[in-house]
């Protein structure tokens, strides 16, 4: 892990990051500063420093300029084919790696169930795309592994979406029955009922805190959801979690009333 610019912790070990350090070689290989190959390639040496230190992606257009400028025989362009096989969108990328390295994560869902306890019907009714359904159920494999020991997950849902339908009843049913076998010690999940003031909060959120106690925020929009190490915004989101998770019955509690709607609304 590496802090970079304006508070965003970068995994050093992404495609992206990668993709930067194979830019840094070849442009100290052809003996340019960051600034003499801004120069050279029309692009801004905040963009060449950004992309180099992975916290900022390259177009192809980038790329290609570069291999001009460097000689590298089209090596970088090449390179951007990791992009071609992945099923994630770049901006969710970044909080995968953020999960992957979590020693607890706080999930926040008003609409749908976290994706880290879908089940893949469920998955596959919402995204609509085998590809995305298989990546999102990759995801799940870290409440799983043995090394390093995986992260504590702690869920707060509304009580909304357990009256949503997605797909069909008995995908339904199947999913809310998922989420209370998988309650534990390290996977829990709460409701906040129907009524409370703070339901109306309809964008979802999480936070990770990582080895070290670091913490970084993933907060959802209308357009894409954004993944930020900034204090104050991630001190915001802790603030608004615990808010939301006051309001929320116990886990006992919590797991009657999933029960209870599985066998109500969707049997």
């Amino acid at each position: 892990m590496n802090s970079g610019k304006e508070g965003m912790v970068v995994n050093l070990y992404t495609p992206q990051a990668i993709w930067g350090r194979e830019l840094r070689h070849y442009r100290k290989k052809a003996g340019f500063t960051q600034g003499q190959l801004s120069e050279k390639i029309h692009f801004s040496e905040s963009l060449i420093s950004g992309v180099e230190t992975g916290q900022l992606p390259a177009s192809p257009e980038f790329a290609e300029t570069c291999d001009g400028a460097l000689n590298t025989g089209g090596a970088l362009h090449r390179l951007l084919d990791w992009r071609k096989g992945q099923a994630l969108p770049s901006w969710f990328g970044k909080w995968v790696d953020k999960e992957q390295d979590a020693v607890t994560l706080r999930v926040y869902e008003p609409m749908v169930m976290p994706g880290l306890l879908q089940t893949k019907a469920y998955a596959r009714a919402l995204l609509g795309d085998d590809e995305a359904t298989v990546a999102r159920l990759e995801r799940q494999a870290i409440l799983t592994r043995e090394s390093p020991p995986p992260p504590i997950l702690r869920c707060v849902i509304d009580e909304l979406a357990l009256h949503r339908l997605v797909g069909s009843p008995e995908i339904v049913r199947d999913q809310l029955e998922h989420l209370v076998a998988i309650a534990s010690a390290q996977v829990s999940v709460q409701v906040v009922p129907r009524g409370c003031v703070r339901t109306g909060i309809l964008a979802g959120f999480a936070i990770a805190t990582m080895e070290g106690g670091i913490e970084v925020a993933y907060l959802e929009t209308a357009i894409h959801g954004l993944t930020t190490g900034d204090q104050d915004e991630v001190a915001a989101a802790v603030k608004q979690f615990e808010a939301i998770r006051i309001e929320a019955l116990p886990l006992s509690m919590s797991l009657e009333l999933i029960k209870r709607t599985a066998e109500e609304q969707w049997t």
